[in-house]
């Protein structure tokens, strides 16, 4: 199994120039092969007045000043933006940056209880979603959305002219050019946790995205491994076609640790690990990254 790296910059209670920087100097790092933000509009942790950065408006910044990183959301929320709209971005941003996106992309909020996907407290997208006025949906219908909006985005990266009539979206006459560079378009990954996206990952992914350590433990993640397996089982796709990914928090406080939990999930499957960091991103931060947990992995890797 081929592993990689990335790092995630979480957009919130920092200034862009602290995270340019870091983009930037990720870019010249080999060992860091693509660069990641999230989708949300409200910090979800810290003081409710600091700053946050839209996702995709900052992505297209960021995907204009580097070179070499591949680069996307940990997820894109598939509740903030139409489909199609959501399909021209994402061909636009591919052409910008010479077909280096990759289409992260999620649910988004839906009626969720208190202490979901690991994070403690009550689901904090009932007061962001509240804020920006838009509209939390049950999970049934959050995931067939999704379903959806894939099958949009597809067809607008390969169809010249096409209509769509679904149970939540309809199109007519829609076109888009350019098309990506990326042919067929740029990989999907989709990120989630429950049942029901793990079916939709064996349906339609490129990549499987789900939150590690803190959050959720090793044992918590092989088990949704188990459950992907099945589901690729049933549908009769190879489960390697999948690439598995996952982001865990780290800390430079402790690097020791986080190359042991790293190690932990390689072990458990997992390919493609995303660094992320803790607001307020010490100078050389991609630097630490690289010397202090990425190169003593892959010497214990051999």
């Amino acid at each position: 199994m081929r592993v990689t790296f990335g790092v995630k910059t979480t957009p919130m209670h920092v200034d862009y120039a602290d995270i340019l920087r870091v983009w930037q100097e990720a870019d010249g790092i080999p060992q860091i092969e693509d660069a990641w933000l999230w989708d949300h509009v409200l910090p979800l942790a810290g003081p409710r007045n600091g700053p946050i950065y839209e996702g995709w408006t900052l992505l297209s910044a960021l995907a204009a000043q580097t070179n070499r990183l591949r680069f996307g959301l940990l997820v894109t929320s598939n509740r903030i933006r139409q489909p199609a709209v959501l399909g021209k971005m994402a061909s636009t941003l591919d052409v910008i940056s010479q077909g280096r996106l990759i289409m992260g992309i999620g649910v988004g909020g839906t009626h969720q209880p208190s202490g979901s996907g690991g994070i403690a407290g009550e689901n904090p997208a009932i007061a962001e979603y509240a804020a920006y006025g838009l509209s939390l949906v049950p999970p049934a219908e959050g995931i067939a959305r999704l379903a959806e909006t894939v099958t949009i985005l597809k067809r607008m990266w390969t169809k010249e002219v096409f209509d769509f009539d679904g149970r939540h979206y309809s199109l007519s006459g829609t076109r888009n050019e350019p098309k990506p560079v990326q042919r067929p378009g740029p990989p999907i990954l989709i990120g989630g946790w429950g049942t029901r996206t793990l079916r939709l990952v064996a349906e339609h992914a490129d990549i499987w995205n789900i939150p590690g350590p803190p959050h959720n433990s090793v044992e918590h993640l092989a088990e949704r491994a188990r459950i992907l397996d099945a589901h690729c089982a049933d549908l009769g796709r190879d489960p390697h076609e999948i690439t598995r990914s996952v982001q865990t928090i780290v800390s430079f406080d402790d690097t020791p640790a986080a190359v042991t939990t790293v190690l932990d999930l390689i072990d458990a499957g997992f390919g493609h690990i995303v660094l992320s960091l803790r607001p307020g991103y010490p100078k050389g931060a991609a630097h630490r990254l690289a010397d202090e947990i990425i190169d003593p992995v892959r010497a214990c890797l051999g």
